[in-house]
């Protein structure tokens, strides 16, 4: 029953994400005069907050136009919400309704499927990316070397101070927490992997570009080539690569796409 009512008011916009609108969930959640609705998507935005979450990437406030009879029109206001913010307002709603018991088995369910579907999701772009970065890893070694590079450890500190604000490798493990076995890379976001991956290839082909000989001035570009990524993340409003989630290993991640993987052989 739950289920029938709330996928029947679901929406989906154009980027493929599903949304819900708060006037639809009032009387979904029997709730006879909005404002009293208003109420609790208030609540719910305070608790959305608290936890953590940006209000404005669950709850966006909207005019709309809804028909009064006989064709004529007028502008309300409407709240776009998304599988989440739904979640926090049905827990912030009268329990004593039947409807709202059922929503919150609905949406607790609903929001731990899109957890475990974003995880997935973000560990198979991790596995991508961390080969990518492998691969082309490989190729700036060999730029460097040919631009006199003797030592490639220390040509690779001088990317990561460029991007990390003057942290060099051992600063990012021992920033990470790792073990002395544990790699960076292992250990890095699709996000941080992606940073990485445009520092290496730019370098890369800025060496061999520009034709660079001596370690010297090798050194100096790949400073430069971090730098540059830096300030863009710095430009876009990004996170700093530093301040970045630190994700479990990525051997980990590799195990829970094995598992899915395995699940849905058995379910077909």
């Amino acid at each position: 029953m739950a289920q029938v009512i709330f996928e029947s008011i679901k929406h989906v916009n154009e980027f493929g994400s599903d949304y819900w609108t708060a006037r639809e969930l009032a009387n979904a959640l029997e709730y006879v005069d909005y404002r009293n609705f208003i109420k609790v998507v208030s609540k719910a935005k305070e608790a959305c907050k608290n936890s953590g979450q940006d209000i404005h990437n669950h709850f966006v406030d909207i005019n709309d136009m809804v028909e009064v009879g006989s064709g004529a029109k007028r502008e309300v206001e409407d709240v776009l919400l998304s599988r989440y913010a739904c979640y926090l307002i049905i827990q912030n709603s009268d329990p004593a309704k039947e409807i709202v018991a059922l929503g919150q088995a609905y949406f607790a369910i609903q929001t731990r499927r899109q957890e475990m579907s974003d995880q997935l999701a973000e560990d198979q772009m991790r596995l991508k990316l961390r080969d990518e970065v492998k691969k082309h890893n490989v190729s700036l070694a060999e730029a460097a070397d040919n631009a006199g590079v003797k030592s490639f450890a220390v040509f690779q500190n001088f990317g990561y101070m460029g991007l990390y604000g003057g942290l060099k490798a051992q600063d990012i493990h021992d920033r990470k927490k790792l073990k002395k076995s544990q790699k960076i890379l292992d250990h890095m976001g699709s996000e941080e992997l992606a940073a990485n991956l445009f520092r290496a290839t730019q370098a890369d082909a800025k060496l061999r570009r520009e034709n660079i000989h001596g370690e010297y001035l090798a050194n100096i570009t790949h400073h430069e080539v971090g730098k540059r990524v830096r300030k863009t993340i710095a430009d876009l409003g990004g996170t700093m690569p530093e301040d970045l989630p630190i994700p479990d290993a990525i051997t980990k991640a590799k195990k829970r796409i094995e598992n899915s993987e395995s699940k849905k052989k058995i379910d077909s």
